[in-house]
């Protein structure tokens, strides 16, 4: 149990910079050191906090309850053939509200600084986020279908790939899980990390304000919410009931290919147009009802 939230830990804490060796190398530049947000981090926490006049309380607090949430919803992640801290039954579900809790915080730290520009993110991260939960659920949903089972630690316990269609599945899910992952972390082809103009922005917009020890632990959540997908997408690749050992020793492999493609895909992708993200964030919901209905079909609730 320790080791596993040991790896998620690593993981969450080299993903930044290796995205950012990526990205780097694809345009010829030599790059940061793998390090480098660790060292982005460390600097920001020894800096103090400024508060604008216009905020509240709300505003200090929500940075705290956001990592908080974060960090707890890595409990409920099983690596290996270890449960996880927290798992029990339905335990997915307060998983998914946990990380809903965190960023329902930034948005009111948003809307509370006052800023025009700020409540715009706010309501754009709301929109997205309401969008792209639907596939989340649904996908979690048909596995706990799949396997009688409603907790994390269960379900991927209970998780054969046996046929065709259940290949196509598993395939099918973790695509759509990739990209999921990539409208949480506020990433593109929805929103640009980089970007400095306000009119585009998402999630960036929504820190302005932060600053020193606040926006360090805001910069850290984001980092360990990119190691809680990516250990979802590993659980789906290599299931629990294979050799812990095993695991082990694929679990830095499978989160380097993420992290490349990630890299990658930001390097050589455009981001969408505004107007299109919402239809482009639905037709992953549409593929997730496809998963769905294979499930009911492998299952026999449907017979073809």
């Amino acid at each position: 149990m320790g080791i596993s939230l040991l790896l998620i830990l690593l993981t969450g804490l080299l993903f930044p910079g290796l995205v950012a060796i990526v990205k780097a190398k694809v345009v010829g530049r030599k790059g940061p050191v793998i390090l480098q947000p660790l060292y982005d981090f460390f600097k920001l926490m020894r800096k103090g906090s400024v508060y604008s006049v216009t905020t509240g309380f709300l505003f200090q607090l929500a940075p705290v309850i956001y990592f908080s949430s974060i960090f707890v919803s890595l409990l409920f992640l099983p690596v290996g053939n270890y449960r996880a801290l927290l798992s029990f039954e339905g335990d997915f579900v307060l998983f998914a509200y946990m990380l809903a809790l965190g960023r329902f915080m930034m948005i009111i730290a948003a809307m509370d600084t006052g800023s025009g520009f700020e409540g715009m993110g706010a309501n754009r991260e709301a929109f997205y986020s309401l969008l792209a939960e639907p596939a989340f659920f649904t996908i979690f949903g048909s596995l706990a279908l799949l396997t009688g089972h409603t907790s994390f630690y269960d379900i991927f316990t209970n998780l054969y790939v046996e046929s065709v269609l259940s290949y196509f599945v598993a395939i099918l899910m973790i695509y759509i899980l990739f990209w999921v992952s990539m409208i949480e972390n506020s990433r593109l082809p929805v929103d640009d990390p980089k970007t400095h103009l306000e009119l585009t922005m998402v999630h960036e917009v929504m820190v302005l304000d932060h600053s020193g020890f606040d926006l360090a632990l805001i910069q850290m959540a984001g980092y360990l919410k990119f190691a809680i997908f990516g250990t979802l997408i590993f659980n789906l690749v290599l299931p629990i009931q294979n050799n812990f050992f095993v695991q082990l020793a694929l679990f830095p492999i499978v989160q380097i290919i993420y992290a490349v493609l990630v890299g990658l895909i930001e390097s050589f992708r455009a981001r969408n147009k505004m107007m299109k993200n919402a239809q482009w964030i639905i037709t992953l919901s549409a593929l997730s009802v496809i998963v769905f209905i294979s499930i009911l079909i492998i299952t026999g609730k449907i017979n073809i």
